[in-house]
């Protein structure tokens, strides 16, 4: 259920930084993209969203 072969919703698409930094997570099924930033045991996530202020959505959903 957990190995290498299970069907991952999320994918990383971005990694930035160690003791801190962000990270584009896209969701599978729904194509929204999300930040998240953290920095040493703090951190937060956001939808992603684009100059008109809506989220940024893949349309090919994997």
């Amino acid at each position: 259920m957990f190995g290498k072969d299970s069907n991952k919703r999320f994918d990383i698409i971005l990694k930035e930084g160690n003791l801190s930094g962000n990270k584009i997570i896209v969701d599978k099924e729904t194509g929204v993209h999300y930040l998240f930033s953290w920095d040493g045991y703090a951190g937060g996530i956001t939808p992603l969203l684009d100059g008109d202020g809506k989220p940024v959505v893949t349309s090919d959903k994997a």
